[in-house]
């Protein structure tokens, strides 16, 4: 089925790189200085009571400017796996897929499932191929959730440009206004949580992100906008309806207009 029959591991990255290099993404050669990419900008993840939450704005900057008001920042990567995407969007779009294929050819080849620690070596391992590209601005921030059926509960890795992959235990977020979340959700996250007081804090850590950062795109109402909030549950992934968001940051900022 391919050419030269080169490689016959389980890495679909590999199978590429061996067999059809032209097919990854090649960004060298270019002066990326003298262009403006858009970039993905905050996103967040945080367990409560039956898995793991994972949320985005939906803007993507080029420089000063808007360069798109709906992107998805967050992706089922497989049905208990999710993934999201802060930096360059390009390139992390490109990863996100090129992860989907990974998981998708080593259970093909190796006839099953690869644990939720391998997913998460396979997303360090892309991330370490992105680095020549990362080292010319191109930087993808991805995170990583999920629902470990081996071990029974949610969990959440964090990445460097490097690849170097760290567990947070509760929570965590990235991107330009990642540090303005990171505090909402500090205050707000507990142990514990309701899937209803998740989706809150969740909304309530972009508000405040958007309220700091100006690349960060609160929710649009003129376009009907809102967040992209999914779940990672033992029963599989779960997107929350934009009604559903609608509703819960309507409520966030009526009490923040009205604390009593």
């Amino acid at each position: 089925m391919f050419r030269g029959q080169t490689y016959d591991g389980s890495s679909f990255f590999e199978l590429l790189r061996v067999d059809a290099p032209h097919l990854l993404p090649d960004f060298s050669g270019m002066d990326w200085a003298a262009i403006q990419i858009p970039h993905a900008t905050t996103i967040l993840a945080l367990r409560y009571e039956d898995g793991a939450l994972m949320a985005g704005d939906r803007l993507a900057t080029a420089g000063h400017q808007v360069a798109t008001r709906d992107v998805e920042k967050v992706f089922k990567i497989d049905d208990t796996c999710l993934m999201a995407i802060a930096g360059a969007a390009g390139p992390a779009v490109e990863m996100v897929r090129i992860f989907q294929l990974e998981l998708e050819h080593y259970e093909k080849i190796e006839g099953q499932e690869i644990t939720f620690e391998g997913k998460a070596n396979r997303l360090s391992f892309l991330l370490r191929q992105n680095l020549p590209a990362a080292m010319q601005g191109l930087v993808v921030m991805p995170l990583f959730c999920g629902y470990d059926h081996e071990l029974g509960r949610a969990r959440i890795y964090k990445f460097d440009i490097t690849g170097g992959r760290y567990r947070e235990e509760d929570y965590y977020a990235d991107g330009s206004g990642g540090k303005d979340a990171r505090s909402s959700l500090k205050k707000a996250f507990r142990p514990g949580m309701s899937r209803d007081e998740a989706v809150r804090a969740a909304v309530a850590g972009l508000v405040d992100a958007a309220d700091e950062d100006r690349a960060t795109g609160g929710a649009d109402l003129q376009r009907g906008i809102f967040p992209i909030v999914k779940l990672a549950t033992r029963g599989g992934i779960e997107e929350v309806s934009e009604d559903e968001v609608r509703r819960v940051y309507e409520l966030e900022i009526a009490s923040r207009r009205d604390p009593a």
